[in-house]
């Protein structure tokens, strides 16, 4: 009795922990995590081009571009944003609750590398190139100093400042100096950089231009998303965009709405059956059934996971399967108080030979688990697949515990008291075999 009071006091010191968490930021942790499908946002991936880089250095370019989408995120302001490798030559991006799809977008995939162009008599813009140490090299912001900023020149006019580094002061100072007079055209990822009204940008240059420069004729969003991605850095290799789902966070918050509403009538419907049906061991499971909730969604926030709406139907269906685990123990039990075993026998008797069944179904279930999670981890949109694999595989690891301990430990509470005498409290239809 001592050893199961001992049990019963860390079951419920977890169950208020569990609560707490739930109730109270916990280790940093706010609020539960939820998924795109749940609060709204993007998600999408893209496709490395690897053409032009040289055998072997794929997985450095790769990890580069995730450091500078990292860079160009941040700025927006996403809380929690998942930024990860996809298989070898994907990357995965999304982005909760953000509002502006488009801006966010553009900022991801943008190379953003400017060029400066001269025109040819021909009427044609080529690279401005100059040569530095023997070697032909072409001016671009690959040169720039990562300080950029947007100002107003005298007559309010928007300025995009910049500032080259040591080798870009060279380059810009030898190309410049012979081109006074001429005008310098500014290109966008092969495009020529336009202004408010539509008109390529192509400054006259004054003067030698060794230290920094201001590009003029943009409007203030288009200076300052500019900047932003000037001053996050240059990919180092074309992504393209192989798949992209905006959901409205309107949407996510009926999702959830519609989510509990079913979770809370689903839990309620299996209690009154496990009460109806197994009477006080019913009661016990329905319990054991509510810790088995607290705990899972506390684990769940300080993991955390990222609760989508898959990812809440594989908790519901571990619930199911938390509540089969005490079926099994259960019908064990009622077939050993049949044969006349006391209340403490029948337990542990039930328990022991349930085991094995309940083991071998949840092993097989975890193995199915593993599974979908390497799939959802190799397919385009498998962030469905992925939350439905973790929340049942963590689900079933629970309810191993939460039948075998909790239910088990509370049932033997009853072991020594009058209770025990009166098996049919404990099950309907419990008759010994000498009375059929």
């Amino acid at each position: 009795m001592r050893k199961n009071l001992l049990v019963l006091i860390i079951i419920l010191a977890i169950f208020g922990f569990s609560v707490s968490t739930l109730l109270t930021p916990m280790f940093g942790r706010e609020a539960m995590r939820l998924g795109l499908d749940l609060q709204g946002g993007i998600h999408m991936v893209y496709q490395a081009d690897f053409s032009a880089i040289e055998p072997g250095a794929e997985e450095e370019a790769i990890d580069g571009a995730i450091a500078v989408i990292e860079k160009r995120i941040n700025v927006l302001g996403v809380t929690e944003p998942v930024i990860q490798k996809q298989g070898t030559d994907r990357i995965l991006v999304e982005l909760p609750g953000i509002v502006e799809a488009e801006k966010a977008k553009r900022l991801i995939g943008q190379t953003a590398l400017l060029e400066f162009r001269e025109l040819t008599e021909d009427g044609e813009w080529v690279p401005a190139t100059g040569r530095i140490g023997g070697e032909e090299k072409a001016l671009t912001s690959a040169y720039f100093n990562e300080n950029t900023y947007v100002s107003t020149g005298n007559f309010g006019e928007i300025l995009l400042i910049f500032e080259w580094n040591k080798e870009g002061s060279q380059l810009s100072g030898e190309i410049t100096g012979g081109m006074i007079g001429e005008p310098l055209g500014i290109f966008l990822s092969g495009e020529p950089l336009r202004g408010d009204e539509g008109q390529p940008i192509a400054p006259i240059v004054r003067s030698k231009i060794t230290d920094r420069g201001q590009i003029e004729g943009l409007s203030l969003n288009e200076a300052s998303e500019l900047s932003l991605l000037l001053n996050a850095g240059r990919l180092p290799l074309p992504l393209t965009p192989i798949y992209d789902q905006t959901v409205s966070p309107i949407l996510g918050a009926s999702f959830i709405g519609m989510s509990v509403k079913a979770g809370i009538i689903g839990i309620i419907l299996v209690m009154l059956f496990m009460i109806a049906y197994y009477r006080l061991s019913g009661v016990l499971a329905s319990l054991a059934l509510i810790f088995y909730g607290a705990l899972i969604l506390a684990l769940f926030k300080l993991i955390p996971v990222t609760l989508t709406l898959a990812g809440l139907g594989g908790f519901v269906v571990s619930i199911g399967m938390a509540v089969d685990a005490n079926v099994l123990i259960f019908e064990r039990m009622k077939e050993e108080l049949r044969t006349g075993r006391t209340l403490g026998a029948g337990i542990e008797a039930g328990f022991n030979r349930a085991w094995n069944a309940i083991r071998d179904s949840n092993i097989t279930t975890m193995i199915v688990c593993v599974i979908l999670f390497w799939v959802g981890n190799s397919i385009v949109a498998g962030a469905p697949v992925k939350g439905f694999a973790i929340t049942l595989g963590i689900g079933i690891l629970v309810s191993m515990f939460t039948a075998i301990v909790v239910t088990r430990t509370l049932l033997r509470l009853f072991v020594g008291t009058s209770l025990a005498k009166k098996t049919s409290l404990f099950s309907v239809n419990v008759r010994k075999k000498s009375d059929v």
